[in-house]
């Protein structure tokens, strides 16, 4: 029984701003954005989801970058998601694919925090993410 379906947690819009810290080439950045993405059920124990998100390094002269994300994963418990996440991310000068993981657990009935990772690979230099999130779903 350590996998269990939710409904709660089925065919869900979610809402969600994050911060962490951004690295490459022995460089760290504050980094911080927003998200919202709709995930569906795909059974008793996984789930797709989609993802449109804002994001900005916080340094002099960093734009804003916009991302267009998939994730597909396991709904570990009634309350926590594991997923694996990979999209595209426009801005900067350079559009970039990336590739990440996270895990997602609700606090009470539509609150969570979240926890995840990114790798953006740019055709310079190629740059990683690790952010918190606290959203709701609806």
């Amino acid at each position: 029984m350590a996998v269990i379906a939710s409904p709660a947690q089925a065919n869900e819009g979610r809402v969600e701003a994050r911060g962490g810290i951004a690295w490459a080439n022995g460089h760290e950045e504050a980094v911080a954005g927003v998200a919202g993405g709709y995930d569906f059920d795909l059974g008793q124990a996984t789930f797709f989801g989609i993802e449109g998100s804002a994001d900005k390094i916080l340094a002099d002269g960093a734009d804003v970058v916009w991302g267009a994300t998939a994730r597909v994963g396991a709904k570990l418990s009634a309350n926590g998601k594991l997923y694996a996440a990979g999209g595209y991310t426009f801005g900067e000068g350079e559009d970039t694919p990336h590739l990440g993981a996270g895990y997602q657990h609700r606090l009470g009935t539509n609150l969570y925090l979240k926890g995840e990772y990114r790798h953006f690979f740019s055709d310079f230099v190629d740059v990683n993410t690790a952010v918190v999130g606290v959203g709701f779903t609806f």
